[in-house]
């Protein structure tokens, strides 16, 4: 479970969320079904990113609370059986932060100045793409009190530290123990693929950032076995699978399976399975020990940069028509108006999300269908405060609503008045009731989270259709068919069962009892946007 503490609960009601609100809402987070929360930086920082310009690793945002806040809340997470990642932002600090403050007035060659990648002109590296093509127009950015342009991946107000500097990894892994000797359980790598420069390459996914991470990885293994690293590499499947580690997997536990997420949007907006199946297949294994990471929406844009011109095209055209809806490579929507409140597609995705190999993440809000403001700068738009009830400013803060950190959500459709946990906790049909019900039943197959998956191919292109299968260490085996219907008409696909013949599907939401499969293809009809997840029984079990 995704959040950012400034937009979740606000306890001192001064306008902007805090960990003593987040502490509060521990039980709502707990009671949803989740077992992890991962949290946006929460560090100082003048917060021209939102919080990823870092101005100090080791400390907290006076706004959130005090290093004791955070202390008590990872106590009461770990109390409620909830483990807690946090951010290593380690491609670039804020130039607030005294790192590049002692850089940029130190001598040229010192070894504080060497924190950061530095120039006497802008042309090095030429062959690097620029990221943030909106607002940036190089990598490089003149610093007058240097006397030399400093070298940036993102914002021109984000310097990147210099790996080539064995004092920076050296500083890094003491940001690392600091959190994991507090009691955090696990570290998000922000931005990993641009750890390392070298003229005459793309300076992206190159072997030099592969040793700083084995080094981190080190460390962790020697010191907090029980602490994981979730890369964040926004890259193609065969490029993301090194991050892992070569062999038993010896750099990161987890990573972002970024190309996954646009394919899902793009299957419903094409109605056919094939942009799923395809990015599937191209998805090489993983080391036993690792895991992807699942999406549909989090704090940044719905990126498109792993789609083709022609796709992205589509997509912004299907998914983003209002062109203030577009930023960067990608579309700056939640989840429900990305999809116009159509519960039967919300629901879909969550199924596919729910089902798909790896760890699903849930973004905070996702589970009320709550909206969006395109009007607001950056990408602001998806980060507006947890909407609670119909009271006052969501219920999020009692301050006067020109004090909060970002305008709540006020139209009539997503509005706080309209959608809220308080108004959805006593609805039973409501769309936080489906989900939890989704991740209890999820939470009971280890298929889902460990399983293979095997895809079918009904002649039904319309039909998405899948196997998830797990064997234990006993040697009992469970079997999960899944079966999706992408299109918004009613559709009916055959499936090749004959390998399960005598088994009964056993629908998993309702617990009924399917016709035993046989030797004959598998007829099942499905309405618009619907799906299923069969538990494949013995016979003799029913």
């Amino acid at each position: 479970y995704q959040l950012h503490i400034k937009s979740f609960f606000d306890s001192n009601n001064d306008g902007i969320g805090d960990f003593a609100g987040l502490i509060s809402k521990l039980d709502y987070i707990a009671e949803l079904g989740v077992n992890t929360l991962w949290l946006l930086p929460f560090y100082p920082s003048p917060r021209r990113d939102d919080g990823y310009d870092i101005a100090e690793y080791k400390a907290v945002h006076p706004d959130y609370g005090s290093m004791a806040d955070a202390r008590r809340f990872i106590a009461e997470a770990h109390k409620r059986g909830l483990r807690v990642i946090t951010e290593l932002v380690i491609n670039h600090t804020s130039d607030q932060h005294p790192w590049f403050q002692r850089a940029r007035h130190a001598k040229r060659g010192s070894k504080a100045r060497e924190f950061y990648v530095w120039s006497d002109d802008d042309q090095k590296y030429d062959g690097t793409r620029i990221i943030f093509l909106d607002t940036e127009k190089s990598n490089w950015t003149w610093d007058p009190v240097a006397g030399q342009y400093f070298w940036h991946r993102f914002y021109s107000h984000q310097p990147d530290l210099n790996f080539d500097n064995p004092q920076v990894l050296k500083a890094v892994i003491g940001v690392m123990r600091f959190w994991l000797d507090l009691g955090v359980d696990g570290l998000r790598l922000d931005a990993i693929p641009y750890l390392i420069e070298r003229d005459g390459t793309n300076n992206e996914n190159l072997a030099e950032t592969h040793d700083v991470l084995k080094a981190i990885r080190a460390e962790i293994d020697a010191n907090y076995p029980d602490r994981m690293l979730l890369a964040e590499a926004n890259q193609w499947p065969e490029d993301t699978r090194p991050y892992f580690g070569e062999g038993d997997g010896d750099e990161c536990h987890m990573a972002f399976h970024f190309p996954l997420m646009p394919r899902m949007y793009m299957a419903l907006a094409m109605e056919d399975r094939f942009p799923i199946t395809d990015i599937l297949r191209q998805t090489p294994e993983i080391p036993a020990n690792c895991q992807w990471a699942i999406f549909l929406r989090n704090h940044d844009e719905l990126t498109l940069e792993m789609v083709t011109d022609r796709e992205r095209d589509y997509l912004w055209n299907y998914y983003a028509e209002d062109r203030r809806a577009r930023i960067n490579l990608g579309i700056r929507r939640r989840l429900a108006p990305l999809l116009q409140r159509d519960r039967r597609r919300i629901e879909l995705l969550t199924s596919l999300l729910l089902s798909m190999p790896g760890t699903p993440t849930l973004y905070y809000g996702d589970e009320l269908g709550m909206g969006d403001n395109i009007y607001l700068g950056d990408r602001d738009g998806v980060r507006t405060p947890m909407q609670w009830s119909p009271d006052r400013n969501g219920g999020f803060s009692r301050a006067d609503p020109q004090r909060l950190v970002l305008p709540p959500i006020m139209d009539p459709l997503y509005g706080y008045q309209t959608v809220n946990v308080e108004a959805q906790s006593h609805d039973p049909h409501s769309l936080l009731n489906w989900t939890r019900r989704m991740l209890a039943v999820r939470k009971q197959q280890k298929a889902f989270g460990r399983g293979s998956l095997r895809t079918l191919t009904p002649s039904n292109r319309r039909i998405l259709a899948y196997i998830r299968e797990y064997t234990d260490a006993d040697g009992n085996t469970e079997v999960i068919l899944c079966v999706a219907n992408v299109s918004r008409a009613a559709q009916a696909a055959e499936l090749e069962l004959s390998q399960y013949a005598d088994k009964v599907p056993v629908e998993m939401l309702g617990g009924s009892a399917f016709p035993p499969i046989g030797q004959l293809p598998f007829l099942l009809t499905l309405p618009p946007y619907a799906f299923y997840w069969f538990l494949l029984a013995s016979r003799d079990r029913m």
